[in-house]
C-alpha cells in the first residue's frame, strides 16, 4: 500500500525551514540544511513533504538511520550473487539511491565518525568510491543532504557542519490557537488522508510551478557588485571562516530572487536569507579577545591583591597559602587564545596533543597497539577462506576504523595566588586553546578547577565546546589550592572512564602555578600527563618543575605557549 505523506502547504508555522527547503529545492547546490532544535516540530513531516511535490532534484527522499553500517551507506557486495552464481557484484547503498535526491539524516550529530568520513567524501566529489571486499566501484552520488540535532546532545563534527549550506534553529513555541490547528489538521489527515490531500491539492501545485519557474529564471539572476559587497561585509562582521559563505549566501539570494520573480539580486533577498546562512557560521557570540601587551600588567578593576596585614612571608620572600586564603573571590578575564609549540620530537601542548596522544600512553601501557576487530564481517575474505577450507563457513572480521577516542582532562588552578601578573588570564587562554584544538578534532573534554580551597567541575564530560571563553570568564579566582584533591579526583574519574571505555586515550592537562603546600607523592595518573608552569614574578620558588617530577609529567612553561 503507497503510505502518504503530510502535504508541505499544511505544515503549520516553521517559515524557516520551508523557505530553506523551497530554496534548496530551486538550488540544490545551496548545499543542503541543518535543522537545529527539539523533538515534534515537523522536521522529518517537512522533509517527506518535500519529496512528494516531485520537483526536479528532490523527487526522492532516502533517510539514513542512526545505527546504519558502511555497506548500508555505501554499498557493498551482493551476497546472493556471490553465493549463488560465484560472481561478484555490487549491491548499491544509501548513497546510490539518495542520488539527486533528498539524504535525510536525523540526529546526524551522534553519526559515528566513520560514516561522517563518508557523507563528506560524497559531499565534497559528488561521488561515492568503494574499495573494499574485493570490489573497486565508483556511482554519482549527489543529494541534498537534511540533517536534523537536538544540540543538547552534542556537537556537530566541524567538518560536516561546514558542508550545510543553511541552518535553522527551531524552538517548538507554538501560540495557542497554533497547536490547535496543528492537532485539527492532523486528525484529519489520519481520518481521510485522500480527502484532506485533495484540499491541498491546488496550493501544492501552486508551490510545485513556483519551484520549477524559479529555477528555469535562476539561470538569468544578476547580482550586482555593491549585492556582492554587501555579502562580503557582512560574512567579515560575523566573522565566518573561509569564503564558502560568501558563496552559499549568493547563491540563497539568487533562488530567493528568482522565487519572487524578479532578475535582479536585492537587499531584501540577501536579508531573507542572512539568519539562513550565518546561523551556523557566526563567529561572533564573543567578545573580542584582550590584546597582549608586551610588559602585561595586573588588572586595574578589581585592584592587585594586596597581603593583609598579618600577612606571613616565607624565606624567599612570597606570601604563604594562609594570606591568599583571605581574599574576597574575583575574576580574571580569559586572554587570547595560546597553544604550545612543537619542538622536534617532544611534543607540547595543545595543538601537538593529539599527535602525543597518537604515540603516547594507553592507559599505562607505551605504543600503539593492532586495532582490535570489529563486529563487521569482511565477507570477501571469509569467503576466499571458506573456500580453502573442508568444510563449513569461516567468517573473517575487519578491523575497526578511524583513530583512538581521546579524552583531555584538563585541571586548571584557580586559586587567588593565580592572579599575579596576568597568570590567570593567559592559562585561561590556554584552556580555551586546548578546547578549540580538542572541538576541531572531535575529542572529548573535562574541565577541573581547584581553587577556593574547592575542587568544582567546570565542566562536564562531553564533546569539547566550539566557544570556551565565556564559561571561562566566569569562573571566580581566589582561596587556597587543593591540588591533591584535585588530582585524586582526576585520578578516580580517569579509572572509571577506563573500565567503560578501555581504548580511550587520556591526557592529563595541569596548570598551576605550584603554589601548594599539600604533600603530592603517591599520586598516579593514568594517561598521560602535562603541566604547564603559569607561575609568574621575579622570584620564582620552581615548585611546578617539582610537582611534574613527582607526577612523571611532561614539564612546560607558559612562557613556550604561542598566540593563535
Amino acid at each position: 500500500m503507497l503510505e502518504l505523506n503530510f502535504p508541505f502547504t499544511a505544515v503549520v508555522g516553521q517559515a524557516h525551514v520551508k523557505l530553506a527547503l523551497t530554496l534548496l529545492a530551486i538550488d540544490p547546490a545551496i548545499g543542503g540544511v541543518l535543522v537545529s532544535g527539539p523533538r515534534g516540530s515537523a522536521k522529518s513531516t517537512l522533509a517527506r513533504s518535500l519529496a512528494d511535490l516531485n520537483i526536479a532534484n528532490l523527487n526522492q527522499l532516502v533517510t539514513l538511520p542512526l545505527g546504519a553500517s558502511e555497506e548500508m551507506v555505501t554499498g557493498s557486495l551482493d551476497l546472493q550473487k556471490v553465493l549463488g552464481e560465484q560472481h561478484v557484484q555490487f549491491a548499491p547503498g544509501l548513497l546510490s539511491k539518495a542520488h539527486r535526491g533528498l539524504l535525510y539524516v536525523d540526529e546526524v550529530n551522534l553519526l559515528p565518525d566513520a560514516l561522517v568520513d563518508l557523507l563528506l567524501d560524497a559531499a565534497a566529489s559528488g561521488v561515492n568510491h568503494i574499495e573494499r571486499d574485493g570490489i573497486s566501484h565508483q556511482h554519482e552520488a549527489e543529494f541534498t543532504l537534511m540533517g536534523t540535532m537536538n544540540p543538547d546532545e552534542g556537537e556537530l563534527r566541524p567538518q560536516l557542519l561546514d558542508r550545510f549550506g543553511f541552518g535553522v534553529a527551531l524552538e517548538n513555541t507554538y501560540s495557542v490557537h497554533e497547536r490547535m490547528e496543528i492537532v485539527r489538521r492532523r486528525q484529519d489527515f489520519d481520518a481521510n488522508p485522500a480527502q484532506f490531500l485533495a484540499t491541498y491539492a491546488k496550493p501544492q501545485q501552486a508551490l510545485r510551478a513556483n519551484i520549477e519557474q524559479a529555477q528555469i529564471r535562476l539561470k538569468s539572476i544578476n547580482a550586482s557588485d555593491d549585492m556582492r559587497l554587501q555579502i562580503a561585509q557582512r560574512c567579515v562582521a560575523a566573522q565566518v571562516d573561509g569564503v564558502r559563505g560568501d558563496l552559499v549566501w549568493l547563491r540563497a539570494a539568487q533562488a530567493h530572487a528568482a522565487l519572487q520573480q524578479t532578475n535582479t539580486v536585492s537587499l531584501e533577498d540577501i536579508d531573507a536569507v542572512e539568519e539562513l546562512v550565518l546561523m551556523h557560521r557566526r563567529n561572533d557570540l564573543n567578545a573580542p579577545n584582550p590584546p597582549n601587551p608586551p610588559n602585561p600588567q595586573p588588572p586595574q578593576s578589581p585592584p592587585p591583591f594586596e597581603r593583609p596585614k598579618d600577612s606571613k612571608v616565607d624565606f624567599q620572600g612570597q606570601s604563604t597559602e594562609q594570606d591568599w586564603g583571605q581574599m574576597v573571590p574575583t575574576k580574571q578575564p580569559t586572554g587570547p587564545l595560546r597553544q604550545m609549540e612543537s619542538d622536534g620530537d617532544s611534543p607540547r601542548t595543545s595543538s601537538s596533543i593529539p599527535a602525543a596522544a597518537s604515540r603516547g600512553l594507553h592507559g599505562q601501557g607505551h605504543g600503539r597497539p593492532n586495532k582490535p576487530f570489529s563486529k563487521h564481517i569482511n565477507w570477501f575474505s571469509s569467503l576466499i577462506a571458506s573456500r580453502h577450507k573442508d568444510s563449513g563457513i569461516h567468517l573473517r572480521f575487519r578491523r575497526q576504523r578511524g583513530a583512538d577516542p581521546v579524552m583531555h582532562l584538563v585541571l586548571l588552578d584557580t586559586s587567588a595566588s593565580t592572579l599575579l601578573g596576568n597568570s590567570q588570564s593567559q592559562a585561561k587562554g590556554l584552556v580555551a586553546g586546548i578546547a578549540q584544538h580538542a572541538y576541531r578534532a572531535r575529542q572529548q573534554l573535562v574541565l577541573l578547577g581547584f581553587g577556593n580551597d574547592q575542587v568544582c567541575e567546570l565542566y562536564t564530560q562531553g564533546r569539547a565546546p566550539k566557544a570556551m571563553t565565556p564559561l571561562l570568564n566566569g569562573i571566580d579566582v581566589g582561596g587556597g589550592t587543593p591540588l591533591r584533591q584535585a588530582l585524586e579526583s582526576a585520578s578516580a574519574f580517569a579509572t572509571r572512564l577506563l573500565r567503560r571505555s578501555p581504548g580511550i586515550r587520556i591526557i592529563n592537562t595541569i596548570i598551576t602555578d605550584g603554589r601548594v603546600q599539600q604533600e603530592l607523592s603517591g599520586i598516579q595518573l593514568l594517561g598521560q600527563s602535562i603541566l604547564v608552569d603559569t607561575e609568574q614574578g621575579p622570584v620564582k620558588r620552581g615548585r611546578g618543575q617539582h610537582i611534574a617530577h613527582l607526577l612523571k609529567a611532561q614539564y612546560l612553561t607558559l612562557s613556550q605557549a604561542r598566540l593563535v
